[in-house]
């Protein structure tokens, strides 16, 4: 049997994303461990984490949408735009109407620089490193969607930004280019991903979900799939999709399917330009 496990973790603030998965490595030991989008140490939220064989599934957790909760702090800029950085700026506070004018030309696709303070590569070395070897580094807009961005209060000094976002954006810069617009400066002082994909809070698992709760988690994003007789298990796992017939005269769009015997996930495969290829299996010989 292959380790084969999709967890939906919940990351508490004040831990790095590596640090969150120690526990679920102690549990998971001798199998590779990895999650499919990194949240800063003062933020917290949902964390899909895959081990063993399901790794090889990223691509299809990694590029998908997600939705934070953020309290901005107005009137104060720090280095790394949250609240661990050192003070950079101060600005006086905005209004409220003017941060609701603000959020406007936020929505949509946009143009976003990435925080200095990132892991993002600069001529091949990550930004966060030169900056803190005292380079000075300009960061690249690049373009991202905004799918919503509403105001849920405003104390004045402070406010709560709902955001759903696509990924590659960053909440720290947006948090920053919208105090800007505003005529201000500001900073997180907290952030929660409540929301990845299909995915809630709802949703979450153990750090050793059940092969049924895995494929519930996988079935949110691989809706489609074939069931298969017992008979070609040694050819799945050989990896001899294509022949004898096996999935040949299987009419089916291009895209991933799961594959499933004796009413149980067995693996996972992606059909690209008529062709199948096997991208993991819960089970080897």
């Amino acid at each position: 049997m292959s380790d084969f496990s999709i967890l939906l973790l919940d990351k508490q603030p004040g831990i790095t994303s590596f640090r969150s998965l120690h526990e679920v490595k102690a549990c998971h030991k001798g199998s590779k461990v990895g999650h499919t989008g990194t949240l800063d140490k003062f933020a917290g939220g949902l964390m899909i984490v895959l081990t063993g064989e399901a790794t090889k599934l990223n691509p299809l957790f990694s590029g998908m949408d997600k939705s934070y909760r953020a309290e901005v702090e107005l009137g104060r800029e720090t280095d790394t735009l949250d609240p661990e950085g050192e003070t950079v700026r101060t600005a006086e506070l905005p209004q409220k109407t003017a941060l609701e004018k603000a959020l406007e030309s936020f929505r949509g696709e946009i143009m976003q620089a990435p925080p200095a303070y990132s892991a993002i590569h600069v001529d091949g070395r990550r930004a966060y490193e030169r900056i803190r070897k005292g380079e000075q580094i300009e960061m690249e807009k690049r373009p991202v969607t905004v799918y919503s961005l509403t105001l849920e209060s405003f104390s004045g000094s402070s406010c709560i930004l709902d955001a759903k976002v696509s990924k590659g954006t960053y909440i720290r810069s947006l948090a920053r280019d919208v105090a800007e617009a505003a005529g201000s400066c500001g900073c997180l002082r907290k952030l929660d991903r409540y929301e990845v994909g299909p995915y809630t809070r709802a949703d979450l698992t153990g750090l050793t979900p059940s092969p049924e709760e895995s494929e519930n988690l996988l079935s949110k994003v691989c809706p489609r799939y074939f069931d298969f007789d017992p008979a070609y298990r040694k050819q799945l796992v050989n990896g001899f999709l294509d022949k004898k017939g096996i999935i040949g005269k299987r009419p089916s769009e291009d895209g991933y399917y799961r594959l499933r015997m004796e009413g149980r996930l067995f693996g996972v495969v992606n059909k690209e330009g008529g062709r199948y290829t096997i991208i993991a299996l819960t089970e080897r010989d």
